[in-house]
């Protein structure tokens, strides 16, 4: 596939700060619509990483094209290709809703004969027609976040970058907003900026992970599924045998007792484990309470694929 057919195509990105790299040599491709998600921990590179992307950050080196659109030698056409929407919405509290769909028509070039269907669509695409006449500082945070939507694909970009879009959310607004970014991305290559795993899990195709300035992973979301997958479980037993009888059941490598009664095991991540055990507790008399999976974290997944070691539960 050649250049021109990539919506994004990041080669040896690399910015410093002064003394200091913030990110060096990222390439990633981005060749259809769907979303991807971007993850990364504080002060991994991901803010700069997306500050470039849209135009905001000229990188130390590297390239970035969008559509084949060199974006240094080119920004304005690139830009004209990119939605944005910030984690704080860039929002005029003071306008209405039309106003303020209509002042981000003008800032994206948008002929004026052209704006009010533009307006239109937008409203309907993100449900917010009824509210076309209200105040924006008047609405709640779930409908500011659809109107922070709304203005970043006004002008139909390729392209829409999204950074913690539903952060500060109820729940509800949460699965609505969801729904509109799964939506959008039908037409659109979404990039999704979030450090919330459910986040990614629930909406992304696509994963790609930025830590200590560097791309430690860029897979779908089946192959990242395979790094958060469990592999410990905490087991209370009433009657809790010797260590090595746990540890002859198959797929139990190590174990820790954390009480008496109560212990952190290992696995090998294969996926019946907890019907295994619940079968050898029963069959041996050991008095099963309670079995439940350890959710892996997110730090314990950015340090697993940057190669850094977590202090050892065990």
């Amino acid at each position: 596939m050649t250049m021109q057919e990539s919506i994004i195509s990041i080669q040896k990105l690399s910015h410093r700060y002064s003394a200091q790299w913030a990110i060096r040599d990222i390439n990633l491709e981005i060749r259809k619509n769907g979303i991807y998600g971007l993850l990364g921990s504080n002060g991994a590179g991901k803010s700069t990483t997306m500050n470039i992307l849209c135009g905001v950050l000229q990188q130390t080196e590297g390239n970035v094209f969008i559509q084949g659109i060199d974006t240094k030698k080119q920004p304005e056409e690139a830009k004209c290709r990119i939605g944005f929407l910030p984690q704080k919405a860039p929002l005029h509290l003071d306008l209405t809703v039309e106003e303020f769909l209509s002042y981000c028509a003008k800032l994206h070039y948008i002929p004026a004969k052209e704006i009010n269907k533009a307006i239109h669509e937008v409203l309907e695409r993100c449900n917010i027609s009824h509210f076309r006449k209200r105040l924006l500082r008047n609405l709640s945070g779930g409908y500011q976040q659809r109107v922070g939507i709304a203005q970043a694909i006004i002008h139909h970009p390729d392209f829409v970058v999204l950074d913690e879009p539903t952060n500060g959310l109820d729940p509800n607004q949460i699965l609505e907003i969801r729904k509109l970014i799964k939506e959008i991305a039908v037409d659109h290559a979404v990039l999704l900026s979030t450090h919330i795993l459910s986040e990614v899990q629930a909406m992304c195709d696509d994963i790609k992970m930025i830590e200590h300035g560097h791309l430690v992973f860029s897979g779908t979301l089946e192959e990242f599924d395979n790094y958060v997958k469990p592999d410990t479980f905490i087991v209370k037993l009433d009657n809790p045998p010797e260590d090595e009888e746990i540890l002859a059941i198959p797929g139990v490598v190590r174990l820790k007792h954390l009480d008496k009664n109560t212990l952190r095991v290992r696995f090998d991540k294969r996926e019946d484990i907890t019907e295994i055990v619940a079968s050898a507790c029963v069959n041996n008399g050991w008095g099963l309470c309670e079995i439940t999976l350890e959710r892996i974290s997110l730090e314990e997944i950015f340090a697993q694929l940057s190669g850094k070691r977590l202090i050892d539960k065990f």
